[in-house]
């Protein structure tokens, strides 16, 4: 596979990949950055490069990978990761681009959409619908049938009850308790809601 990105979240990802994941080239378009771990980077990705191999798109901030995303998807297939410690229902779908950190777990009937970051140790019960470009923090807990949408971040260590509705690109604070609905935009801090747009 190719890797977009050379930062933190993006040593992560080859940190996680399995020996038989082969980097095919790493690619970022900062010029500072000249390699990831073992790997060189290769800089910008050239104008009219073909992806032969599949992208990873290995950017932990989600408006930088959905804008990442729709740059390359009329060229780029894209791969999808999944740590070997990983659980995911064999009834329970993962959309393009996604990956699943150490020690996650994706419950029956779950459906995550493209682009989307389950991160160590969090959980996604049954039922829950995730839509493109979420990340679901460290540790975080998705109780059954909740439902995120596009862009939203829920931060390291939150509880969201079951049968919540969180809107798009919401930001839900580290170590909240979410026990009612979120409106697109909004954030939730703790155990309320902070700010409006």
């Amino acid at each position: 596979m190719y890797i977009f990105g050379a930062s933190g979240h993006a040593k992560v990802i080859v940190d996680i990949l399995g020996p038989e994941d082969k980097v095919h080239g790493v690619f970022d378009d900062d010029p500072s950055r000249s390699g990831l771990l073992e790997f060189p980077v290769l800089g910008a990705v050239p104008d009219g490069f073909t992806f032969d191999q599949p992208l990873f798109i290995a950017v932990g901030d989600n408006r930088q990978r959905k804008s990442t995303y729709l740059r390359y998807k009329d060229r780029a297939d894209f791969a999808s990761i999944r740590h070997a410690s990983a659980i995911i229902s064999s009834r329970a779908s993962l959309g393009a681009g996604s990956v699943l950190m150490e020690g996650s777990m994706v419950k029956v009937a779950a459906r995550l959409g493209k682009q989307v970051i389950i991160n160590t140790g969090a959980s996604v019960d049954h039922d829950c619908r995730l839509s493109d470009f979420v990340h679901i923090a460290p540790g975080s807990i998705l109780c059954g049938g909740v439902q995120v949408g596009e862009g939203s971040l829920v931060g390291a260590g939150s509880t969201v009850l079951p049968g919540i509705q969180i809107g798009e690109w919401v930001s839900i604070g580290a170590g909240s308790v979410v026990t009612r609905n979120v409106p697109d935009g909004h954030t939730w801090i703790g155990n309320r809601l902070k700010e409006t747009p």
